[in-house]
């Protein structure tokens, strides 16, 4: 390239030659002096930003939570962006920690159900998976060993792949008697202390049968319930989030 130059250079000096050689040469001189310092320059310009990102590492990724669940978390009778998932990643947004939020949420879902999505569903590489099952278990009064085997899967299967998961606790209908409540509200706890996850008790913790709080049904969240979800939950997702920078 500088050989390039030079040649046309000279060239164009020549057009002078008969006339002012030795002011030719010196401006030959010059420009070719100029060229390279200017060539220099823009080499130290490009090789810069390089040097720098080298040296100030990789930058941080952005956690992605996965909410494994069914319509409590799928936004049932809810608007766009007013659905659990959706209002917890503006809430961490808004508290300085971007993160990307997958809702995973299927309506009428059971452990069962969740089970058999789960493979595919961790495909996506989340980070943290909240897990949220176990609603339409309990209104169906489904058995609570199958209840406990399908959750301990879906715990196996994020464990295989290296995935906090925090663990939304759920309650039993009082309808299906205090026997079934009883051994019911215990799989929670028990498979968190089995597997040392974090337990959140009760997904619905505050909002549960107060009218004012759910829609017309008595049980799935409005959105003033999903806001009060989400500020109790906030504290442990934060405190997952920060386990997860560990």
């Amino acid at each position: 390239m500088i050989g390039s130059v030079t040649r046309i250079t000279f060239v164009g000096c020549g057009l002078f030659r008969a006339s002012a050689p030795a002011r030719c040469s010196a401006l030959s001189q010059s420009r070719l002096l100029s060229l390279l310092l200017s060539l220099v320059l823009c080499t130290l310009l490009a090789l810069a930003p390089a040097a720098w990102a080298a040296d100030s590492g990789p930058a941080p990724s952005i956690p992605h939570i996965l909410v494994l669940g069914d319509s409590l978390v799928a936004g049932y009778g809810l608007g766009p962006g007013e659905a659990f998932p959706e209002r917890l990643g503006a809430a961490l947004t808004a508290k300085g920690r971007p993160v990307r939020i997958t809702n995973a949420g299927v309506s009428g879902d059971t452990s069962a159900g969740g089970l058999a999505r789960a493979e595919w569903s961790l495909d996506d590489k989340p980070d943290l998976l909240i897990l949220e099952l176990g609603a339409n278990d309990g209104l169906r009064g489904l058995p609570v060993d199958a209840l406990r085997r399908n959750l301990a899967a879906i715990i196996e299967a994020c464990r295989a792949r290296g995935v906090r998961v925090l663990l939304a606790g759920m309650r039993a209908p009082l309808n299906m008697g205090a026997d079934y409540a009883r051994r019911f509200d215990a799989v929670y706890p028990e498979l968190a202390k089995q597997y040392g996850l974090t337990l959140y008790p009760f997904f619905l913790e505050g909002v549960a049968l107060d009218r004012a709080l759910n829609l017309p049904d008595g049980m799935h969240p409005n959105p003033r319930g999903v806001e009060i979800i989400v500020q109790r939950m906030l504290p442990v997702v934060e405190r997952e989030l920060d386990a997860l920078r560990r």
